[in-house]
C-alpha cells in the first residue's frame, strides 16, 4: 500500500482523482465570490436590506475559515477521501437548500453548512494530489491545482455574470448539484485511500473552539471593519481574538500533534512559503475587489466589457500555473516565487500608472503579466508547502495552505474598503500601489528561500 502511494496512482486512475479534485476544489473556491454579483437582486427577493444581504457572502467565508485546520487534522486521521467525500455529499445538499431557501435567515443558514462542506473540500485537496501523483511529478499536480484556484478566484464575478444573464439568482447554488453528484461518483472510483496514518493523532476539542473563535473573529473584524461598522466594535473583536489566540497558540505548543500546525512552522521553508502566500493572495484581492469599481466608475464600462477586460488575469494564470508545475522539476522553488511575483508586481504597478483613458490594449497587456506572473508563482509554492510537511502532516499543510489564502483574500478586500473609504476617486489608484508593493514583498520572501535546501519530490 504504501509503495502505491509514493508512486501516485496510475494514469487512468490518475486521470478520474484529478478530475474530481478540479471538480469539487472549483466550486468551493467559487461559490465564495459568486454570489456577490447577484446580491442586490437575492436581497430584493428576499425583502432583505443590503447590509443584511452581506451575511449570505460573509456566513460561507467564515465557515470555511473556522473550520478548515480542524478538517484538515481530521484528514489526517481518518482519511483525505472519506473527509473529501462527506464534503461533497454535504456541500451538494446544502447547494440545494440555498437555492429553495425563501427567506436570508434560511439562506444564511444554508450558506454556513455549505461553507462547512467547502472547506472539507479545501482542507484535504492538496493532501490528496500528493497521494495521486508520482513524487517526482507532484509539481505538474500543483500546478493543476493552482490554476483551478486562481481561475476561480478570478472568474468568479465573470462566471456569475454569465449564469445570472441566462437565469435566476436560484441558479448560481444549483449548478453544484449535477456537479457535486458527478464529483461524488467520480470520487468513489478514483480517490486513493490513505491508511498509513499517525497513531499519535488525537482530535482535540478545546483546540478547535479556539481555533474556530480565533480565525473566525478575525475575519469578522476584518469585515466590520470593511463595512465601516462601529469602531468599537471592531476593537472589542480584535481585543477578544487576541486573548483567545494567545492561549491557543500556547495550547498548540503542548500538543504532540497541534490542531494550529506550529510544529510545521518551525520549519523555515514552511514558514516561509506560507508567508509569500498570505502577501500574494493578498495583493491579487486588492487588484481584482478595486478594479471593477474603476472600469466601470471611473472609464465608464458597462458590467460586461469589465469582466471581459479583467479576463485576460485568469486566462494567463491558467497557461502559466501548469507551466510553473513542469518547471519545479528543474528550478528552485524560491527563484521562481521571486520571478512570478516581480512580474506581478511589475503589472500591478503598470495598472497604477494607467493612462487617463486607456484603450483596451494598454489594460489587457498589463492584466496578462499579473496573471502570468501570479501563475508562475503559486504552483512552486503550494509544492513546497506540501513537500516540506512529512508525509503523514500532509493535511495539516493542506489546511494551512488553504487558510492562508482565505485570510490573504479577507485582508486584501477589507484594505480596498478601507482605501475607498480615505482615498476616495484615488481608492483604485491607492490599492493598486499597495498590492504591487506587497508582491515585491512576497518577492524577497520568496527569494529567501533560495538559501534553503531545495526540496524534490
Amino acid at each position: 500500500m504504501d509503495k502505491t502511494l509514493s508512486d501516485g496512482l496510475p494514469l487512468p486512475q490518475r486521470y478520474g482523482a484529478i478530475i474530481t479534485i478540479v471538480i469539487g476544489l472549483s466550486m468551493a473556491v467559487l461559490d465564495g465570490a459568486i454570489a456577490n454579483v447577484a446580491l442586490p437582486t437575492i436581497a430584493s427577493d428576499l425583502n432583505a436590506s443590503p447590509a443584511a444581504s452581506i451575511w449570505v457572502v460573509n456566513a460561507y467565508q467564515i465557515a470555511i475559515v473556522i473550520s478548515l485546520l480542524s478538517l484538515s487534522f481530521l484528514g489526517d486521521m481518518f482519511g483525505y477521501r472519506r473527509v473529501y467525500k462527506a464534503g461533497l455529499v454535504v456541500f451538494t445538499l446544502t447547494s440545494l437548500v440555498c437555492a429553495l431557501s425563501h427567506s436570508l435567515e434560511m439562506l444564511t443558514l444554508a450558506r454556513v453548512a455549505q461553507g462547512l462542506g467547502g472547506a472539507a473540500l479545501m482542507s484535504v485537496n492538496t493532501a490528496l494530489i500528493r497521494l495521486i501523483y508520482p513524487q517526482r511529478h507532484l509539481g505538474r499536480g500543483m500546478g493543476v491545482n493552482s490554476f483551478v484556484v486562481a481561475v476561480s478566484s478570478a472568474a468568479g464575478p465573470t462566471i456569475a455574470a454569465a449564469i445570472l444573464s441566462v437565469a435566476s439568482w436560484q441558479w448560481l447554488f444549483l449548478i453544484n448539484v449535477p456537479l457535486g453528484i458527478i464529483s461524488l461518483i467520480l470520487a468513489m472510483r478514483f480517490l486513493p485511500a490513505n491508511n498509513a496514518r499517525s497513531q499519535a493523532s488525537r482530535f482535540d476539542l478545546p483546540s478547535a473552539v479556539m481555533n474556530a473563535l480565533t480565525f473566525g473573529l478575525l475575519i469578522t473584524a476584518l469585515s466590520s471593519f470593511a463595512q465601516g461598522q462601529s469602531l468599537r466594535l471592531v476593537l472589542a473583536e480584535v481585543v477578544v481574538m487576541l486573548v483567545v489566540g494567545f492561549f491557543f497558540v500556547r495550547r498548540q505548543l503542548r500538543l504532540p500533534v497541534p490542531l494550529l500546525p506550529v510544529d510545521l512552522l518551525r520549519i523555515p521553508l514552511f514558514s516561509l512559503s506560507i508567508c509569500t502566500s498570505i502577501c500574494s493572495f493578498c495583493a491579487q484581492m486588492l487588484a481584482m475587489v478595486s478594479l471593477p469599481f474603476f472600469l466601470q466608475s471611473v472609464m465608464g464600462r458597462s458590467e460586461v466589457e469589465t469582466g471581459l477586460l479583467l479576463t485576460p488575469w485568469p486566462l494567463a494564470t491558467m497557461v502559466m500555473a501548469p507551466l510553473a508545475g513542469y518547471l519545479i522539476e528543474k528550478v528552485h522553488a524560491g527563484f521562481l516565487g521571486a520571478l512570478g511575483m516581480l512580474v506581478m508586481a511589475c503589472g500591478l504597478f503598470a495598472l497604477a500608472l494607467l493612462p487617463s483613458s486607456p484603450a483596451d490594449w494598454d489594460i489587457v497587456w498589463r492584466m496578462v503579466l499579473c496573471g502570468a506572473g501570479f501563475g508562475l508563482f503559486q504552483s512552486p509554492n503550494n509544492h513546497t508547502i506540501i513537500l516540506s510537511a512529512p508525509r503523514n502532516r500532509s493535511g495539516g499543510a493542506s489546511g494551512m495552505l488553504g487558510t492562508a489564502r482565505l485570510l490573504g483574500q479577507s485582508t486584501g478586500a477589507a484594505l480596498v474598503a478601507l482605501l475607498f473609504n480615505l482615498a476616495g476617486e484615488h481608492g483604485t489608484h491607492v490599492s493598486l500601489l499597495l498590492a504591487g508593493t506587497l508582491a515585491v514583498v512576497a518577492a524577497i520572501v520568496s527569494g529567501l528561500r533560495v538559501t534553503q535546501p531545495r526540496v524534490d519530490a
